[in-house]
């Protein structure tokens, strides 16, 4: 019996709930969240002590510098313990192994930098940056720190989605310099790190990786064999449901016309996606080159000051675009032109208007205008 015919309405009723959750699990896959929760909803059924058994909830050991040495904390899935304290290790100490067990002395080995050693900034991503999202926000270092790229190690940390095309991400840097006297502090230790993270507000761990990936040292994975056991599982578990779903022809064909759909509308939002990604990189290209192309307003103020006469003083210096306008009393205000063209970053200076005396100063009013360019004498000829 159909399970769809047992009354005229239940297709149409049940037709929406089908393509919204068939929209949202297309979603979750193409993204890898569907994996990552169904993984952890099958994790959360198997004990911990069985996970750790199998390598599945290892954890990791956190190695945090202080005054005393180094404390060592072991961070599991059921939360942080502080494991011991070591004094600091000099060259040829023993390690670890004096302090802590083997199965905790073998772990992945984190140095956990303190929340004042970094900086982070919030920003919105469009969806297609997820797949080189450190690579992406390293780009904007220079534009959302005061550092610069090469003088950071630097991490991505996905907060979450913001609709459909955006990603919540904040970008996580700390300063070489700090990094390097962190890692130094460790001694021995300091070799053979598998990671570097950075501690919240709260002494958690963010969940970043300063430390760049030539440096980390690879870690054997215990989960392995498990891992390729639950897939062969998944794979025949996937197998035996479309086995069943082939039996109601309705079904299969509705799922045929929903995953060309799915495939669609991928197309449609990659190719915008892509289209919105060129058009920002050109967009901070024509900006930077505009940029390049005109004089800072620091650099045309201290010009100025430096080709003005002493007894000339300003009442408005004002940049529109590419014009200077400067207005002020002077007395020597027909010699402005020759002082002013002796050099800077502008052209063609030019008194407006007649000269009107001044009464009270028995100077000259003046307007001066020019239009700013690249330097065409890079001198202070006129300059004093």
């Amino acid at each position: 019996m159909d399970p769809f015919a047992l009354g005229g309405g239940s297709i149409a009723t049940l037709t929406p709930l089908r393509d919204r959750f068939g929209r949202q699990l297309a979603r979750w896959a193409g993204s890898g969240d569907f994996l990552a929760w169904w993984g952890r909803s099958l994790a959360a059924w198997v004990p911990a002590r069985w996970r750790r058994a199998i390598g599945m909830d290892r954890g990791r050991l956190l190695l945090q510098p202080d005054a005393a040495g180094v404390q060592l904390r072991l961070q599991r899935d059921d939360g942080i313990r502080d494991l011991a304290g070591l004094p600091r290790l000099e060259a040829g100490d023993p390690g670890l192994r004096p302090a802590l067990p083997p199965e905790l002395a073998d772990l992945p080995r984190w140095l956990l930098l303190p929340a004042a050693s970094g900086l982070r900034r919030r920003m919105v991503l469009p969806v297609a940056a997820r797949e080189r999202l450190r690579d992406v926000v390293g780009f904007e270092i220079d534009r959302q720190t005061p550092f610069t790229a090469d003088a950071v190690a630097h991490d991505a940390r996905l907060l979450g989605r913001r609709g459909a095309d955006q990603l919540d991400v904040e970008l996580v840097v700390v300063p070489q310099a700090a990094l390097a006297a962190q890692r130094e502090s460790l001694g021995p230790l300091g070799d053979g790190l598998a990671g570097v993270d950075l501690a919240g507000g709260d002494g958690a761990p963010l969940g970043v990786n300063l430390l760049p990936s030539a440096q980390r040292r690879a870690q054997r994975d215990p989960a392995r064999a498990w891992n390729l056991v639950l897939a062969v599982v998944a794979v025949a578990a996937t197998i035996a449901m479309l086995a069943q779903l082939l039996d109601n022809r309705e079904r299969a064909l509705a799922q045929l016309q929903a995953r060309a759909d799915k495939e669609a509308r991928a197309a449609r939002e990659v190719s915008l996606q892509r289209q919105q990604l060129a058009t920002l990189v050109e967009g901070r290209a024509f900006i930077e080159g505009l940029r390049s192309e005109r004089p800072a307003a620091i650099e045309v103020i201290d010009a100025a000051a430096r080709r003005l006469p002493d007894d000339t003083s300003l009442e408005k210096l004002a940049i529109d675009n590419n014009q200077l306008m400067l207005l002020g009393i002077s007395g020597e205000a027909s010699a402005l032109v020759g002082r002013m063209a002796g050099g800077g970053p502008w052209r063609a200076p030019a008194l407006t208007g007649v000269l009107q005396p001044d009464p009270s100063s028995g100077r000259d009013r003046f307007t001066l205008v020019a239009e700013l360019g690249v330097a065409n004498g890079g001198g202070d000829a006129a300059g004093h």
